[in-house]
């Protein structure tokens, strides 16, 4: 018999949490699992605690509760939620139901034959805004570039892991959304496959334009933990360059235009490039210092 904790947070989703704890229960009588369902609410507004703790009293499910008392975003609920875990495999999904329950059995049977660490949902065809698609898109591409871990889906809450995988990770901030990184990065194999996915029917939308630049240097947290972590030369070095190759063009020009007597096309041309070539002698020596620690500790 297959053993599941299944993970849920649940920020301001009262209308959707009998329906999908009934899905849940439908799922896991049908295919004969022994499941576990742990909800985090992540310091919801609304009536949600009140349902969850009614839903505990009526289910027929092992129902596991974890109250924060303030909103500590969705890396604060996974991490909660994985500690709390106690089965082999561990399911990760949303709580407004545009995850399908009856796409577990599909996430299993690619976790168990493919022999995978991580199993992320790729939600097809996907039922979100225009703008949400598209930043996903671009965020999909660019992050699979840099990282190598290339899926469709990246962010996708919809994941079966290895309980050994979930015990590994660390996550704060945002950085839920990276989870494939670091599981290929603590050295399992990292696999996707096509889960259903339905609009929203209740509530709305915790997504914001307001994550795309936070995305951006969460990106860089990532590479750095994952990829430049024993060698912080390379990686604040790579960015200073930009920085003073930069700033050397911009004096450049300056010298150029002003030998020809033309107007410049921007203003302070010596400033610029004085504050390019200044940060990028500043990152560089940030990434010597902490070539400085690791040997140091290494000693």
């Amino acid at each position: 018999m297959i053993q599941l904790s299944l993970v849920i947070p649940a920020y301001n989703e009262v209308k959707s949490l009998p329906d999908l704890l009934g899905s849940i229960q439908a799922v896991v009588k049908t295919h004969g699992y022994a499941a576990e369902v742990i909800f985090i609410n992540d310091g919801s507004t609304d009536a949600t605690a009140d349902v969850l703790d009614t839903l505990v009293a009526e289910s027929q499910l092992h129902v596991h509760i974890i109250h924060f008392r303030s909103n500590r975003g969705k890396a604060a609920a996974l991490t909660a939620g994985f500690q709390k875990a106690t089965s082999d495999i561990v399911i990760t999904m949303d709580a407004d139901l545009q995850d399908a329950p009856a796409e577990i059995p599909k996430l299993l049977e690619k976790l168990k034959h493919e022999n995978h660490g991580v199993v992320s949902g790729w939600k097809y065809p996907r039922k979100d805004p225009f703008e949400k698609r598209a930043f996903s898109f671009v965020f999909n591409r660019v992050t699979g570039m840099l990282t190598g871990v290339k899926l469709h889906d990246m962010n996708c809450g919809f994941k079966a892991y290895r309980a050994e995988v979930v015990k590994e990770l660390y996550l704060y901030g945002d950085l839920h959304r990276y989870i494939p990184i670091f599981v290929h990065a603590a050295g399992f194999s990292v696999g996707e496959v096509k889960v259903k996915h339905h609009p929203r029917r209740f509530g709305r939308s915790k997504y914001g334009f307001k994550r795309i630049p936070k995305g951006f240097f969460d990106l860089l947290t990532v590479l750095f933990l994952t990829k430049y972590k024993k060698r912080p030369m390379h990686f604040f070095a790579g960015i200073g360059s930009l920085f003073m190759g930069t700033g050397i063009a911009v004096l450049l020009a300056g010298c150029v235009f002003k030998f020809l007597k033309t107007n410049l096309p921007f203003q302070f041309p010596w400033l610029v490039g004085g504050f390019g070539i200044l940060t990028g002698i500043l990152l560089s020596a940030i990434g010597l210092l902490g070539e400085l620690i690791i040997a140091l500790r290494n000693e």
